[in-house]
């Protein structure tokens, strides 16, 4: 499997949060495309996240230290460290099928570049309604075909 990644451009990032309780790995490419989105969970944590899908990332420790907060449909379900309060990553109601991963809770040494794309969170289903591909960002290369 990390061969035929590697293959299509992926590297390993590895990540986690503050203290270092919740840690994690995620292939990706080293270009990273991350949304700044201005919904209002966003704004207040200042979320610059890109999007995988689920089989993309792996938990490596730290499942006891997490918490849970969802509000309004509650699809999205934002994860925390309940000892620092970092949300490193967490499940976008854009894509219950896949992560949203916080960029700046990756580990130096595998990130190329970052480009941001501003997302219009305020009007969220009008704004998804809109946009081309952040539907298929957590669908993996053999479920995008």
């Amino acid at each position: 499997m990390e061969e035929k990644r590697k293959a299509q451009g992926l590297v390993r990032h590895m990540g986690g949060c503050h203290c270092g309780a919740v840690r994690f790995e995620v292939w990706n490419s080293p270009d990273l495309h991350v949304f700044d989105c201005n919904c209002s969970i966003c704004t207040k944590k200042q979320n610059l996240h890109f999007i995988v899908p689920k089989a993309h990332f792996t938990l490596l420790q730290g499942s006891e230290n997490l918490s849970t907060y969802t509000f309004n449909t509650h699809t999205a379900k934002h994860t925390f460290c309940k000892i620092c309060g970092v949300q490193s990553f967490y499940t976008p109601r854009s894509n219950p099928d896949g992560f949203g991963v916080a960029a700046h809770c990756l580990d130096s040494g595998t990130v190329k570049s970052v480009t941001v794309e501003k997302f219009c969170g305020e009007n969220w289903e009008d704004s998804m309604q809109k946009h081309k591909t952040i539907r298929s960002m957590s669908k993996s290369t053999e479920e995008a075909k």
